[in-house]
């Protein structure tokens, strides 16, 4: 399958609930989309006007300061430790990485991607730009003969699962004994809510009890749109295996895959601050604290969601028919279906919306 024929964008047929939604006296509360609502951190807007001055091309590779942040930043938040300028790059947000990696790798026909079963959908739409087959599959056993490329993603979208040291350890093994690259997607992880992620950091691909010191054939993907509120800045970066992040950049320069580079002086002081993210995390927990309880006194069950930045959350019918009684209350969601077919009964719950939204989605639930 090329681009031309790829499915129509799925969020289109969301519209009918949205426009219900919007009906309710009391406004609509947009809980569908995971898009922060909360304002940049002074310290990267500060850094962003400083850099305003950006007359020469940015460097595809990073600024030499931004390569040491993104490299202290997984040593000190991800216990990740001795990674350089060689190891790291920056990206235009992660989802042109998710849906480029396929492609940056050379994949094609008769190739295969794995990715969880319940998935962002951009894993699959980048296998099928090259030809590719994505396959859904969360045990490495069920991995088929012709994988090359193996997504995770923890904490996952949408059902906020966390993948703990052994079971990303299993992953790794696994994919380095085939010689499989092995990319997670590691997105939400300074938000972990549930059982050890309360208090202890969700782990990395590259997390030293994973790899056992070897980085061979495994790349680690973060975002800056979730923990600092930088989605419009299109602020990223992979880290891992230098072999393959070299191969990554080489092709990365033909493409013209750079981030501006007053964005890249915004990522650097992103990532040196760790004081806005905790007071981000704050936030996305007190609106947890709201709306989780609030969802189960109306019926609903909490899946997983142990981590990031979504409740995975049924109560046991069609995802449609819980989207249209969630409408009713002026509360959009997204639909299990949006996240492959092993979920038509969920709904993914998003926490990007203001306290006030949040406090009247709660509400509401209630006196459902």
């Amino acid at each position: 399958m090329g681009v031309a024929e790829l499915a129509d964008y799925p969020w289109d047929a969301v519209a009918p609930y949205a426009e219900k939604a919007r009906r309710h006296p009391g406004g609509i509360v947009d809980l569908s989309i995971g898009s922060p609502v909360d304002p940049t951190p002074d310290v990267v807007a500060a850094a962003l006007a400083r850099a305003t001055d950006a007359h020469s091309y940015p460097l595809t590779s990073g600024t030499a300061a931004l390569r040491d942040a993104i490299a202290a930043w997984y040593e000190r938040r991800r216990a990740v430790p001795a990674l350089t300028a060689a190891h790291v790059i920056p990206t235009v947000g992660s989802k042109e990485l998710v849906a480029l990696l396929p492609l940056l790798l050379d994949l094609g026909p008769g190739d295969v991607v794995v990715h969880p079963r319940a998935a962002y959908p951009t894993y699959d739409v980048g296998a099928r730009v090259v030809g590719a087959a994505p396959v859904a599959a969360d045990d490495p056993d069920e991995w088929p003969a012709a994988t090359r490329l193996v997504w995770l993603n923890s904490p996952g979208n949408p059902d906020g699962r966390v993948l703990d040291v052994p079971a990303l350890r299993r992953a790794a093994n696994a994919a380095r004994e085939r010689g499989i690259v092995l990319a997670s997607d590691e997105c939400y992880a300074e938000l972990g809510w549930e059982g050890p992620w309360q208090d202890q950091p969700v782990p990395s691909v590259l997390d030293p009890r994973v790899t056992g010191g070897d980085l061979t054939g495994l790349l680690s993907v973060y975002s800056l749109s979730k923990q600092s509120n930088l989605a419009g800045y299109r602020a990223a970066f992979v880290a891992g295996d230098p072999a393959l992040v070299d191969r990554l950049l080489t092709a990365r320069r033909h493409l013209g895959l750079m981030p501006p580079a007053p964005v890249q002086a915004a990522m650097t002081a992103a990532l040196s601050d760790d004081r806005h993210v905790q007071e981000q995390k704050e936030r996305y927990r007190a609106r947890r604290m709201l709306l989780k309880p609030a969802l189960e006194d109306a019926g609903f069950r909490i899946d997983a969601s142990e981590g990031g930045l979504y409740l995975w959350a049924t109560e046991g019918r069609d995802a449609w028919v819980s989207m249209d009684g969630l409408a009713e209350l002026g509360i959009l969601a997204g639909p299990g279906h949006f996240y492959g077919p092993h979920f038509p009964q969920h709904v993914r719950i998003s926490l990007t919306a203001s306290d006030e939204r949040v406090a009247a989605a709660a509400e509401r639930l209630r006196g459902r």
